[in-house]
């Protein structure tokens, strides 16, 4: 798959063009200076300023100063701020003028974006945390939900390795389905889908997210909004021109590896413990530095925008290039992004179009590789491997030991298997918005999404993984595709009645998505010259069950909603959603489904008992309650009865085909049905330097969806989808802010949040058409399982006792039995933690000085226990003649188990502090400058330190440890260029 290398010469041409713009040499033209200040005469750094009439352009430094050089004597300039109203004024050379801006009331009171809609920060009466672009983390971003990471109390966002091309996962106030991946619903200005459309759009060019965390919130997305919502706006340009070049580089280093023995250390213990010297060939390989090296990160976007009163666009172009620390590792993303307004009708129509496109060029290092009884990613086996074997053999092949079972070589695995994939993604939206009368609008919304994606995987019998030998190499090619349709359409009216004020809409929307794909594979290759290539080299005797395969699989939703939004005298707020979802995956009895919400909140500040006092600038009280659906961990067949192939008999003299229920139908399968409520409190005191949130929730999430066993007969096969189980989730969220210095020249913010949260599992049994469905203690994770009366991710494991004088592990025998049972509900096993944090917390300070400013991220959780399962594979002594071992092997002494994978030995406090992301940065000064309106020069650190007990890798995981792609260090230069 080729490289693209437009983006190299884009960045060095542009780099080549800034330092010829900051040398330019300015011809004797007139000199117009000034400065813009706010209501109480303090400057307002960033107000942009044009030149009526033309294309020039610039924007006030951090006292809020400003200049033109101009060939006039007197010109017009628009002033524009964000919370102000524009305004104009004359200026007159020489004579520097200042530029007073009122604030307009609407723009201050902070618009956020919320379900099909906005409306004001102050009148939200739900649980919304809003994240505009200045407060985003910064460096080499390579998903979005980097930047927001520890921004937002409830919203847990964690980095499992650094692998290029990986992605964050999110969690919003923890798990609502046991068997749906509990990621939110993702809405990029109307488009909606799964975390997966946050790679579709460059990081730089977002100008805020809002999370949607309650019910009262989400309810308005109905059988989507179960586990949170984020909603994305995209920046948009203005009146004027502008071009802007972002650029951030990296580099990456390895954080932390595990205490290997060394070549000597290990010869020795060996020695010490009989074990043959035909087991030692003498070599001192550092199999984990084979495999890595110092990676590098990319991140470059060009911007260009412009328009009038009537049209406006914005298109970016840009692209993330990713070489990982792990040899032939990388990924390259190109984006893409078109947006054009235009107005017509004397203003009433504004008509929106957007088109994104996104290639992904991606080579993995393989995850899944080694021998049958330890089966990970290429850095585990690294550190499995011994570091007596030599890299080669004397005839130059890669060497393996031919006295084990299925060795591995990992550095041929390394270099030799392939494992790449592209994927092209296009989406395009288009909306028209009409102001029919006074406040009635009506508004028609289209998306439309399609993505490709080809992977192709060649394992050789050289990379010397077992089963390529057997098979002589291994190939096969997959292609999938998505095709996903939305169509909604909107009426909005608002109207003010005296103290009165009504917002409500009404909208119909219409969804279909589409997947389908194919696969093939082949073995027994002659050569490795074709790879996935050319499956038709392969030996045809050899094809197996599943080497073909296809399927097309179809969902389509249809939805009703309203909102209802009133307020009383600006004090008194309810907001009321309904939506009413009927979707094709679920069972004939239950296809619709209803979820509404309602909340309310009150603006205690504004009360007339309140006007005398001075402490409190804002005080509300917020509550909600609200019902949500979630059909993500449904398939789209999964409530119809499925026959299948089944071998063949012998009848009636031929040879027919037998079929078998390989599946129950189930007409009463539906929706999961989160219940939310939400009681908040929003305040802000001293004169708005302190300000924070203060939530109380509790969910449960009943209808949960789980495959159960019954009986054979009265079904046909001895499983069925159904709706039996409940959960629930509690939690208290608090985020503050505080302005300790503020003045116009310095500013220090000290900001952060806290969560406290628990979990239980409710009820995980029921009945169907008067058929008990029992079940309990569910695996969710390494010795961790779902159970009644017990946190979600409860730990059950056995109890080490200690090591016998023959090294092997004795277990605590709970029950007193004289025996250990190590089943799943055994008696012997005993409650020990849980695999979900109880608290998260973020500390988020910034400072600004003149023309410096600078952030920082630190975060953490805890309250959770990990299992590492890689050192137990890693410890036991018995291994040693056929593995390395850790370090630490040697003091546990510990020579085998009879369970081991089982006890809690193994079992590590999770908890950590990280010092996620610093960053300074320095604006140049430009107000002379003929071409260049803003210049910022950036460093950033990220995951500069870690405090952990945690003897892993990284405790950044949940359920177990069985080896990750390292985490990496990264040290960035950025810059930031505006020209005008």
């Amino acid at each position: 798959m080729k490289k693209n290398y437009f983006f190299y010469l884009l960045r060095y041409g542009l780099t080549a063009l800034f330092f010829c713009f900051l040398s330019s040499t300015y011809a004797q033209q007139s000199v117009f200076t000034g400065k813009v200040v706010d209501e109480n005469n303090s400057a307002l750094s960033g107000s942009t300023l044009q030149i009526k009439g033309t294309s020039r352009t610039t924007v006030t430094d951090t006292k809020g100063e400003f200049q033109f050089n101009i060939n006039q004597t007197a010109i017009t300039v628009i002033v524009s701020y964000v919370g102000y109203d524009r305004t104009e004024r004359i200026m007159t050379e020489g004579k520097k003028l200042i530029i007073q801006l009122r604030p307009d009331a609407q723009a201050l009171s902070e618009v956020v974006v919320v379900g099909y809609g906005t409306t004001k920060k102050s009148d939200l009466t739900g649980a919304v945390s809003s994240i505009s672009s200045k407060d985003f983390n910064q460096g080499v971003v390579t998903s979005p939900l980097q930047q927001i990471a520890g921004r937002a109390a409830g919203v847990v966002i964690t980095q499992t390795g650094s692998e290029p091309g990986s992605s964050p996962n999110i969690k919003i106030r923890g798990i609502t389905s046991i068997q749906g991946n509990n990621n939110p619903l993702v809405v990029i200005d109307g488009v909606q889908g799964d975390v997966g459309l946050l790679n579709q759009i460059p990081p730089t060019e977002i100008e805020s997210i809002e999370v949607l965390k309650d019910a009262s919130a989400t309810a308005i997305y109905g059988s989507r909004g179960a586990s949170g919502v984020l909603i994305v706006t995209m920046k948009k340009s203005k009146s004027g021109s502008t071009i802007e070049y972002t650029a951030n580089s990296s580099v990456d280093v390895v954080t932390r590896q595990l205490k290997m023995l060394t070549a000597a250390e290990w010869s020795q213990q060996a020695a010490a413990r009989s074990i043959p010297a035909s087991s030692n060939f003498g070599a001192n390989t550092d199999w984990f530095g084979l495999l890595t090296r110092n990676g590098t990160t990319q991140n470059h976007t060009l911007t260009i925008g412009g328009g009038t009163d009537n049209f406006s666009y914005r298109a970016s172009l840009g692209a993330i290039l990713q070489n990982g620390i792990v040899i032939h590792s990388d990924n390259q993303r190109y984006l893409g992004r078109i947006e054009a307004t235009q107005k017509a009708l004397d203003n009433k129509l504004t008509i929106t179009m957007t088109l994104n496109s996104n290639i992904t060029q991606n080579a993995g290092s393989p995850g899944s590789v080694g021998r049958a009884a330890f089966t990970s990613n290429l850095i585990s086996n690294a550190y499995i491997s011994r570091p007596t074997d030599p890299i080669y053999k004397a005839d130059g092949t890669y060497f393996t030991d031919p006295n084990l079972f299925q060795p591995l070589n990992v550095l041929a695995a390394a270099n030799t298997i392939i494992n790449d994939a592209e994927t092209n993604r296009l989406l395009g939206s288009l909306r028209a918005n009409y102001k029919i009368i006074g406040g009635l609008s009506a508004e028609v919304f289209g998306s439309w999404q399609k993505t490709s994606r080809t992977s192709g995987n060649y394992t050789p019998a050289v990379s010397t993984v077992a089963a390529a030998i057997d098979q002589k190499g291994y190939a096969s090619v997959n292609d999938d595709y998505n095709d996903y349709k939305l169509m909604d359409a909107q009426l909005n009216y608002t109207k003010n009645f005296g103290n009165h004020h009504i917002d409500a809409a009404a909208v119909y929307e219409w969804q279909a998505q589409m997947d389908y794909g194919s696969g093939s594979a082949a073995r027994g290759f002659v050569n490795d010259l074709a790879t996935y290539n050319n499956l038709g080299l392969g030996d045809f005797s050899k094809v197996q069950a599943g080497d073909y395969s296809s399927y097309r699989n179809q969902r389509r939703t249809v939805s009703v909603l309203g909102r209802f939004n009133y307020s009383f005298m600006d004090r008194y707020l309810l907001t009321v959603n309904f939506r009413r979802d009927g979707a094709t995956v679920f069972g004939e009895n239950h296809k619709w489904g209803n979820f509404p919400s309602t909340s309310v909140a009150w603006k205690i500040d504004q009360e007339p008992f309140m006007k005398g006092q001075k402490f409190f600038s804002t005080l509300k009280l917020r509550a909600g309650y609200g019902i949500t659906g979630n059909q993500q961990p449904l398939g789209v067949l999964q409530s119809l009865q499925i026959v299948q192939g089944s071998g063949t008999v012998y009848f009636g003299g031929n040879v027919q085909t037998n079929f078998r229920t390989t599946q129950n139908a189930n007409a009463d399968l539906e929706w999961e049905r989160k219940k939310s409520t939400n009681i908040g409190l929003d305040f802000a005191v001293l004169n708005g330097r302190l300000s924070g949130s203060f939530d109380v929730y509790k969910n449960v999430t009943d209808k949960l969806l789980y495959g159960y066993t019954v009986p054979q007969p009265p079904y046909p096969t001895g499983s069925i989808q159904a709706n039996v189980g409940s959960i629930q989730g509690r939690g208290i969220e608090m985020a503050l802010s505080y302005d300790l210095i503020s003045n116009e020249s310095t500013k220090l913010r000290l900001g952060g949040n806290v969560t406290l949260m628990d979990s239980k599992v409710l009820n995980l049994s029921g009945s169907l058409n008067g058929v008990p469905l029992i079940t309990n203690f569910i695996p969710y994770g390494q010795n961790a399982y779902l159970v009644v009366g017990q946190t979600i991710g409860a730990i059950y494991i056995l109890q080490h006792q200690g090591v016998a004088a023959n090294g092997t592990e004795t277990i605590v025998d709970q029950n007193g039995d004289g025996k250990i049972d190590a089943g799943a509900t055994s008696p012997d096993r005993v409650f020990a933690g849980q695999t979900q944090p109880k608290y998260t917390f973020a500390f988020t300070p910034s400072f600004r000085y003149k023309n410096f400013d600078a952030s920082v991220l630190v975060r953490g959780s805890g309250g959770n226990k990990l299992y590492n399962r890689l050192r137990s594979n890693l410890s036991y002594l018995e291994n040693l003649g056929k593995s390395n071992l850790l370090a630490s092997a040697i003091d546990d002494n510990m020579y085998t188990s009879v369970f081991p994978l089982a006890t809690d030995y193994w079992l590590e406090d999770g908890k950590f502090i990280r010092l996620e992301n610093v960053n300074f940065g320095y604006r140049i000064p430009t107000s002379k400058s003929k071409h260049i309106s803003a210049v910022r020069f950036s460093l950033t650190g990220q995951n500069l330190a870690l405090i952990t007990k945690y003897s892993g890798i990284d405790p950044e995981q949940t359920g177990g440890d069985n080896g990750i792609y390292p985490r990496v260090r990264n040290f960035a230069i950025g810059l930031n260029i505006t020209l005008k």
